[in-house]
């Protein structure tokens, strides 16, 4: 199934003037980026609504252009992690490989299912992300030391493959199902969750992605400006995290996705 571009939101070579639209788009993956910065996750999951509301991409195109933000933004965050010694690279392992089987199928049934579905399906991760993210301190409390005992292997890798589907169907890095399911499921430690996610985002994107190659032509030139403010964004956040109250401003964030959930729910495009 070939899917036409979108005509590029950038200039050739990225020269010359932006739409006042545009703008406002590249201005928002920065936030996009503050707000992983400050919260940890959560924040990619408005890389898809800008895409499609803001910039003006089909939904088709805006999947994969988010696998490559998410992808690359979750990367810079790998490394810090694994310098910082937070990431179980195990616990990895038992997701992985059914993530990126399912990331990769997950992208070839997008390209079979319509917009307005995938969009639906969107909508109700949005408000699923919101609920999380809302209730991540009440189910994460006293696990940031202790682990759980982990479940047996199937149940994890038919997990990694449930997300890893998701990830690929519409765009989503499936952190805020990944960090709960490794802290109540995989025996990992809250201290280890996020950066183990953040290993298993990176790998269902580039599986994902590597799905959607050849079936569509990405505006690369988009997807690099955008993908460098959203790591701007990080940098930033990350220095701001200690002087910003996290409790509020994660509940704050839940408020908005649900706000771009029922948006999305209401008016797809």
């Amino acid at each position: 199934m070939e899917i036409p571009p979108n005509p590029p939101l950038l200039p050739a070579g990225a020269l010359g003037p932006l739409s006042a639209t545009a703008a406002i788009g590249y201005g928002l993956a920065l936030v996009i980026g503050l707000a992983l910065g400050l919260l940890g996750g959560g924040g990619s999951i408005l890389t898809v609504p800008v895409l499609v509301y803001v910039l003006g991409y089909s939904m088709k195109i805006a999947v994969p252009l988010s696998l490559v933000v998410v992808g690359v933004t979750s990367g810079f965050g790998v490394a810090a992690h694994h310098r910082a010694g937070t990431v179980q690279w195990s616990a990895a392992a038992a997701f992985g490989p059914t993530a990126l089987l399912g990331a990769f199928l997950g992208a070839k049934l997008a390209l079979q299912v319509s917009s307005r579905f995938q969009l639906m399906v969107f909508a109700v991760l949005m408000i699923a992300a919101a609920v999380s993210m809302y209730l991540g301190p009440i189910w994460a409390r006293g696990s940031a030391e202790i682990a759980r005992p982990a479940r047996p292997l199937p149940v994890l890798a038919a997990l990694g493959a449930a997300v890893g589907t998701l990830t690929g169907l519409v765009g989503v890095g499936g952190g805020f199902l990944y960090v709960p399911a490794l802290v109540l499921l995989g025996g990992v430690t809250m201290k280890r969750a996020v950066g183990t996610s953040l290993a298993l985002i990176v790998m269902s994107c580039a599986a994902g992605l590597a799905s959607y190659l050849g079936h569509l032509e990405l505006d690369w030139v988009a997807a690099t400006v955008f993908t460098g403010l959203a790591v701007v964004g990080v940098q930033l956040g990350s220095r701001l995290v200690a002087v910003v109250p996290a409790d509020k401003l994660r509940r704050g964030f839940a408020l908005l996705l649900v706000a771009m959930g029922v948006f999305v729910l209401l008016k797809p495009r």
